[in-house]
């Protein structure tokens, strides 16, 4: 008797409606809980990559406001691209800031290049053939960042983030740069 006790037990725990809303629940609570962290990361990754979208941008547009930079000023407008991705992490982030001048071939010319934390992108450069006028420049801003997943950063890694933005100048055909390196 005493060894079919514990069966019996189980065997009326399990027919008790609280105990089957108890078990569904510990079955449930799991996949629940990864779902919340991973629209918790999806949510940061899109809030992120709108913010190196805005870096690119606001460090293009404080660059074409000059008709002539320095390295002090570069870097007074990349901090300022910085603080746009604030309050996520800015270590993550790099940046390529390159002027071109299209020459007699319409050919782009990189006239001057600041590069931090990546790779310059030649294949922005490249692009802008399209838009080409001899004599004329243009400014190519490429942001990047590594976006780590708080929860789920053991199933998906890193995920990295470009953007690029193409603007011209706006006092003159190029951005000159007295200091900076390929600068004049």
């Amino acid at each position: 008797m005493n060894r079919l006790w514990p069966l019996s037990h189980l065997k009326r725990w399990c027919a008790e409606e609280k105990a089957v809303a108890a078990t569904e629940a510990a079955l449930l609570f799991p996949v629940l809980i990864s779902m919340l962290m991973g629209v918790y990361d999806i949510g940061n990754g899109i809030v992120v990559n709108q913010k190196v979208i805005t870096a690119s941008q606001v460090i293009a547009d404080l660059i074409t406001r000059n008709q002539v930079v320095d390295m002090t000023l570069v870097g007074d407008i990349t901090t300022a691209g910085r603080m746009s991705i604030e309050p996520f992490p800015t270590a993550p982030m790099g940046y390529d800031i390159a002027s071109i001048e299209f020459d007699d071939d319409e050919n782009p010319v990189v006239l001057w290049r600041v590069t931090e934390n990546m790779q310059p992108n030649e294949t922005g450069v490249e692009s802008t053939e399209i838009i080409a006028e001899a004599g004329e420049g243009v400014v190519v801003v490429t942001v990047g960042y590594t976006f780590q997943p708080f929860f789920s950063n053991f199933i998906v890694g890193a995920i990295e983030m470009q953007e690029v933005a193409f603007l011209r100048a706006r006092r003159s055909t190029v951005v000159q740069c007295t200091d900076c390196p390929g600068g004049d």
